[in-house]
């Protein structure tokens, strides 16, 4: 029978020394909350249930950010240390058997597959209690693991409290814990530190293993992954191990950069084989990239779905909207939400597409707006043209059909409709239906009035 799984996030601290009035946890980490990435690699773990830990002054602010979230909050009243704010999650854990995943808020980096390895490891040696430790290359403000002659550990030392000889350990605490919930009681054995006047949850260590209880210390190599963040310096830091780590990983799936350094890629975003990205390039929210696309400098797509072919040209947006397979879109284009660009269509430079479907083969490829439109297969719309949707109180739609031709510097003013093969001229201003295969154009006549800058520029003299 598999062994359920609890986790405690410890999020109760308000950040003093990011000098924010945001909770330190809130703070965007690849335009993400931290204690999202947190959360996020909890979640493959399966966690039967999640407790987060809140404090007085950061307790509204997280129950609003994490309102979606499958999660329960405890709050810890005064700030105790993490020893008492472990403590405060006692009611949210009651009835609860099995093993206890203890993390902090503040450390976004660390993965799911690190997470599973430490639990796996602490279920196969039938332990009461495990940490996970790695060997800092700088283990200043880190407490120290503490191990006897044999190697077994024995205890944690901060940094405040270390001796000259400890200060010299560079095996550190991560700040991860996995109690036997069974375990969990010992936490009232912690004393309080007279010096900072808070229960250290470093404490338990020592304690589980004075009292014969088995204990584990696991050690990983990478550091990196357990950064905790306090400043915002180091949020830059943990900023750029993401990115690393996340261009890293599309790398390995066949994703290609001309600049590494300059890309931006959440974490939900997906991308196919073969996708060349160019320098500059924001890729946002669920969105999703096919195979082959080539992404030029200064896109930024954000909730966006992509088909195989695409082509997004220089400095373009692309918000919640779909852009299918072999169509090529900008430069400095824009598809805003609600926006569907069919197969092997082009849209052009300074394009703004709204809440319209532009049909296979179509083209906008010039300074036009097209809101609220349904636009057919094989349409040329001509540099300058207008759908006009809003009356002033409503939204109204256009309907282009196939094969229709829109002249440059067109306004059609909605709701209106231009049948098969029509024709548009430039410079009409189109208010009723044109007829399949008609020929519309709306101008005043055009006169030439012989001598009329002569006889003005007798006037101002």
């Amino acid at each position: 029978m598999r062994k359920a799984l609890a986790c405690v996030v410890l999020a109760a601290g308000q950040g003093t020394r990011m000098k924010s009035a945001l909770p330190k946890v809130l703070h965007a980490l690849n335009g993400v909350p931290m204690i999202h990435h947190v959360l996020r690699a909890v979640s493959g773990l399966r966690p039967e249930r999640v407790v987060v830990v809140v404090g007085r002054d950061n307790r509204k602010a997280l129950e609003e950010a994490l309102g979606a979230e499958d999660v329960r909050f405890a709050l810890q009243r005064k700030p105790l240390g993490t020893a008492h704010a472990l403590l405060s999650a006692a009611r949210a854990l009651s009835g609860f058997q099995g093993d206890v995943l203890v993390m902090n808020g503040d450390t976004p980096l660390v993965s799911t597959a690190t997470l599973r390895r430490f639990v796996t490891r602490h279920r196969r040696a039938g332990n009461g209690l495990s940490l996970l430790s790695f060997v800092a290359e700088d283990p200043a403000g880190y407490g120290r693991i503490l191990r006897d002659g044999s190697g077994r550990p024995v205890g944690i030392r901060e940094e405040a409290d270390a001796s000259e000889e400890e200060k010299s350990i560079r095996e550190v605490n991560s700040g991860i814990y996995l109690f036997d919930a069974g375990t969990l009681p010992l936490l009232k054995r912690i004393r309080l530190n007279d010096g900072k006047g808070e229960y250290y949850l470093t404490d338990i260590l020592g304690i589980a293993s004075r009292r014969g209880l088995d204990c584990g210390v696991y050690c990983y190599g990478d550091g990196d992954e357990f950064i905790g963040v306090n400043t915002r310096e180091e949020l830059l830091r943990a900023q750029r191990l993401l990115r690393e780590r996340t261009v890293r990983h599309w790398l390995e799936r066949d994703v290609s950069f001309m600049d590494e350094e300059s890309v931006y890629i959440q974490p939900g975003v997906l991308i196919g084989k073969g996708t060349l990205i160019y320098p500059n390039v924001y890729l946002e929210g669920r969105t999703t990239i096919g195979n082959g696309c080539v992404i030029y400098p200064g896109v930024r797509i954000t909730d966006g779905t992509v088909g195989d072919g695409v082509i997004i040209k220089d400095s373009s947006v692309v918000e919640s909207a779909e852009i299918r397979e072999g169509a090529v879109v900008g430069p400095f284009a824009r598809l805003r939400p609600g926006t569907v660009i069919m197969r092997d269509a082009r849209i052009g430079n300074f394009v703004e597409v709204k809440a319209s479907t532009v049909g296979e083969g179509a083209k906008a490829q010039h300074l036009s707006y097209i809101g609220d439109a349904d636009v057919g297969s094989r349409v040329n719309i001509g540099a300058g043209t207008i759908t006009c949707n809003y009356d002033g109180r409503k939204k109204h739609r256009t309907v282009i059909e196939d094969d229709v031709f829109i002249g440059s510097d067109t306004q059609l003013v909605a709701p209106v409709r231009v049948e098969k093969g029509a024709y548009v001229g430039a410079g009409s201003t189109i208010t009723k239906d044109v007829p399949p295969g008609a020929l519309a154009i709306s101008r005043s006549r055009e006169r030439h009035i012989r001598g009329w800058a002569r006889k003005k520029k007798r006037k101002k003299g």
